[in-house]
């Protein structure tokens, strides 16, 4: 079984968590890789996503959602990777099904930077729930958060 996810999969994905989820495209959240682990999603600074606005950072809201994106975008990838043979539409009414259950975030520095990546791999992927491990850098390379997710795939 390849880990590569089959283009018309990747397209879906890009598609669900880019367009159809309207928080994620309020924030401009953009996804990075899909395609391989790790999976990876970006947003860039600006002025609607300030927590604190004496120092300019970014907003523990959106440094938890991005997080929580990446980690979500993980399990979603490790589902399409295991279902490969299956027909499209058979795999995203498999997403439909696909949420939250737990999630654990780590603020280690104040979020200064103009792009922060997130970045998601899953540590372990059963029948029923996955958990994931997730960071998120500035563009200097500056770890600024780091996260555990649950998520149900069954």
């Amino acid at each position: 079984m390849s880990d590569v996810v089959r283009p018309e999969i990747s397209a879906l994905l890009r598609r669900i968590f880019a367009e159809q989820i309207c928080f994620n495209r309020f924030l401009g959240l953009e996804i990075v890789t899909v395609d391989r682990a790790p999976v990876a999603v970006a947003v860039d600074m600006h002025g609607d996503l300030v927590g604190n606005f004496t120092r300019g950072v970014l907003h523990g809201g959106v440094i938890s959602t991005c997080l929580d994106v990446a980690g979500g975008l993980a399990a979603f990838r490790e589902v399409a990777v295991r279902m490969s043979a299956a027909p499209v539409d058979e795999v995203a009414a498999r997403f439909s099904r696909i949420g939250t259950i737990d999630l654990r975030v780590d603020y280690l520095r104040p979020g200064l930077g103009r792009r922060f990546t997130a970045t998601a791999h899953i540590m372990r992927h059963g029948n029923k729930v996955a958990v994931a491990r997730m960071e998120l850098h500035n563009e200097r390379g500056q770890l600024i958060a780091a996260g555990t997710g649950a998520y149900v795939v069954a």
